[in-house]
């Protein structure tokens, strides 16, 4: 099993700022959704295929750690990589950096559910491309 990581490049909209300018904290998990969506590129998947194919991956837990602010017009780098995959749950870790300082840091589980919701094995593509 590999453990895959990846990186995106993403400038901080006007619209994802507050009052004050500053990244507003919501949108560092959109973030992260961005970068584990981008992991499945290299892999020749998306996460709609997947879905069509009846596997759904949802959020079971999500922690973050804020340690400076984003501003509007940022360009931050987003490193998401894989940190465990079992047979159900995919765990990623995330560093979201504005050249080399540390912005923010993650973690997520996700689990493999079916279309009634039911966990299900992740589809083998998945955990053997991870």
């Amino acid at each position: 099993m590999k453990h895959t990581t990846g990186e995106i490049e993403i400038r901080v909209r006007y619209a994802e700022t507050d009052r004050m300018g500053l990244l507003h904290h919501a949108n560092y998990l959109v973030y992260f959704e961005q970068g584990r969506t981008e992991l499945l590129r290299p892999l020749g998947k998306s996460y709609r295929e997947m879905e069509d194919q009846g596997f759904f991956l949802v959020l079971h837990k999500i922690d973050v750690k804020y340690r400076r602010p984003a501003q509007y017009d940022d360009v931050l780098t987003l490193r998401t990589s894989v940190s465990r995959v079992t047979p159900v749950r995919i765990e990623h870790k995330y560093e979201l950096m504005r050249g080399s300082e540390l912005l923010a840091e993650g973690a997520s589980t996700l689990a493999c559910v079916d279309r009634e919701g039911r966990l299900q094995p992740l589809p083998d593509w998945l955990q053997e491309g991870v």
